[in-house]
């Protein structure tokens, strides 16, 4: 594309600029996770102020898409919107509007969970800054230095939203106390900043975690079901479509049924006949051909096999952009038995990166197993997805690094997964196992999270779904250790409607494809077009693409 013939940015787009360096202002860790830079030493109060600067900044925003659309109904009017800004006004619209519906019933006050809260906003963005600098390290050393701030204002959140009745579930506010003790006791601070600002920082976090039981706890419900009216506003947000949650649990339950007879058929063709998919994955865990010892070589198998697969799928299914090729598998010193993907700074000095938190003691790795998780987080997954947005010059810096859709996003992931075994990568018995497995637990997630926000009966009819009944589900359907399950459930139980747009967005994925294939569309032109549109919510995906 020539200077002449490159679209030049719309007024729309420009607005959009400027709402993305004002969020960016108003919240410093969403800065250092969007890579831009000037904010990194800076750190929000996440106090009930700020959480209103926010929705008030917003509000603006929704009104300007509003102002810039009137403009459009003006004939040959050089300022209408043009393709592109459609599909960002109807991003804009779905998202802004959305979480302004969540501001208004204080669900940004009250948030508080193992996973998605500000305690781990706090201590993740800690881990995102370079340190290779003075600058950088004076700039870990400010934002430290303004944690008890933070945790001062968190707290006037919650005391606001305990007044109306809205108090996180018991065992969410055990888990975020657990998560405050590790980090006053432990040494994470220790290695980022200096003692001063460290000591603070650790005497905020137990005060916190002391408040957490002596106030906040006595008020909180044991109840950890949403109930239906939270659970549908957070499903929308997380899919991006309408869900029929009945539709949508039903459909969870035939897809275990389904996933878990192919198993069966692998198992008996691994291990013989009457070896069951426990069995089976048991004695692949004992095989060493999948086996890796110790960190070192953890990373360097994802390093390869990321490295491997860019290579291989460039051309053929996918057009790779220069500047997305590399990616950096890391270790994440937490511990929290995660394994997540942080995108590429905007201008990509920093690259896309591939994270394994790996939990105390943890030593071996079964690479029969994680196979996919390296497809899920890097190649093809979300470091291809991000990367792919990111080198769009037709997108504004909200589409590019602001817009983010779990059904989208983390539902083409499990869509890379499933493209993987279809290009004949998973062919050996062992790493398609590990893709059902991984498959199978994704769906499962949508039956016991659906199923116990909803207070739905349990198949068997035995009663209602609660956290024993969710683990044991889950449990049955996984191979996954109980350190990671363990974390798994509380995150269900805390981030209602997040873990579902998993399979659910794959499941819009795959739709999506099958349907832009029949109109005439390759499947490698189906990928380019769909992952320059960016992280759009999935039903305004399908009615761009589709005709």
């Amino acid at each position: 594309m020539t200077p002449e013939t490159q679209r030049q940015p719309s007024l729309l787009d420009a607005s959009c600029d400027s709402f993305v360096y004002d969020l960016a202002a108003l919240s410093p860790t969403e800065a250092t996770a969007m890579g831009i830079e000037g904010f990194d030493g800076e750190l929000q109060d996440f106090s009930p102020e700020y959480y209103q600067s926010v929705a008030d900044r917003t509000r603006e925003m929704v009104a300007d898409i509003d102002a810039l659309d009137d403009c459009t109904y003006e004939a040959d009017d050089e300022d209408d919107f043009d393709e592109v800004d459609e599909v960002t006004a109807a991003a804009l619209r779905d998202r802004l509007v959305l979480q302004l519906e969540l501001h208004h019933h204080r669900e940004d006050l009250r948030c508080l969970n193992n996973i998605a809260s500000p305690v781990q906003e706090i201590r993740d963005t800690l881990l995102l800054m370079p340190s290779d600098t003075p600058e950088q390290k004076e700039a870990i050393r400010s934002r430290i230095s303004k944690i008890p701030r933070a945790l001062e204002g968190y707290k006037e959140s919650l005391k606001e939203a305990a007044s109306t009745g809205r108090v996180a579930a018991i065992r969410q506010i055990n888990e975020v106390i657990g998560q405050c003790n590790a980090l006053a006791d432990g040494d994470l601070l220790d290695n980022l900043g200096t003692s001063g600002e460290v000591e603070a920082a650790k005497r905020a976090f137990e005060e916190f975690s002391s408040w957490l039981s002596a106030e906040l706890q006595p008020q909180a419900p044991s109840e950890d079901a949403f109930g239906r009216e939270r659970y549908e506003r957070f499903s929308r947000l997380f899919v991006g479509f309408p869900v029929d949650l009945d539709e949508a649990y039903e459909w969870g339950l035939d897809r275990v049924a389904e996933i878990t007879a192919e198993q069966e058929k692998i198992a008996r063709q691994l291990y013989g006949e009457g070896t069951s998919p426990r069995t089976a994955m048991r004695q692949l865990d004992n095989e060493e051909r999948y086996t890796l010892h110790g960190q070192d070589a953890l990373v360097e198998w994802m390093q390869s096999t990321a490295d491997r697969v860019i290579k291989d799928l460039d051309g053929k299914y996918f057009d790779i952009d220069e500047a997305v090729r590399p990616i950096e598998c890391k270790i994440d010193p937490a511990g929290t038995g995660g394994i997540f993907y942080t995108g590429p700074s905007d201008d990509f000095t920093r690259p896309g990166r591939m994270w394994w938190s790996v939990p105390e003691g943890q030593d071996t790795f079964h690479t029969w197993q994680e196979l996919t998780t390296v497809h899920h987080e890097g190649a093809p997954g979300h470091h291809l997805q991000i990367g792919a947005a990111m080198t769009q010059p037709d997108l504004n810096l909200w589409r590019r690094v602001a817009c983010w859709n779990s059904g989208h996003g983390e539902g083409w992931a499990l869509y890379a997964e499933a493209l993987m075994a279809e290009l004949g990568y998973m062919d050996d018995p062992g790493f398609r196992m590990g893709l059902l497995d991984a498959q199978r637990f994704r769906a499962a997630r949508v039956v016991v999270d659906i199923g116990l926000h909803l207070g739905k009966m349990m198949p068997d009819n035995s009663g209602k779904w609660d956290k024993a009944h969710m683990r044991t589900f889950m449990r049955e359907n996984t191979a996954m250790d109980d350190a990671n399950l363990a974390f798994e459930v509380n995150r269900y139980l805390g981030w209602a409607g997040q873990a579902p747009s998993y399979a659910l967005g794959q499941r819009l994925w795959q739709q999506t494809r099958e349907e832009a294939v029949a109109q005439g569309m390759s499947v490698r032109d189906f990928h380019s077009k769909a992952l320059a549109l960016g992280s759009i919510p999935m039903a305004i995906l399908r009615e761009t693409l589709l005709d």
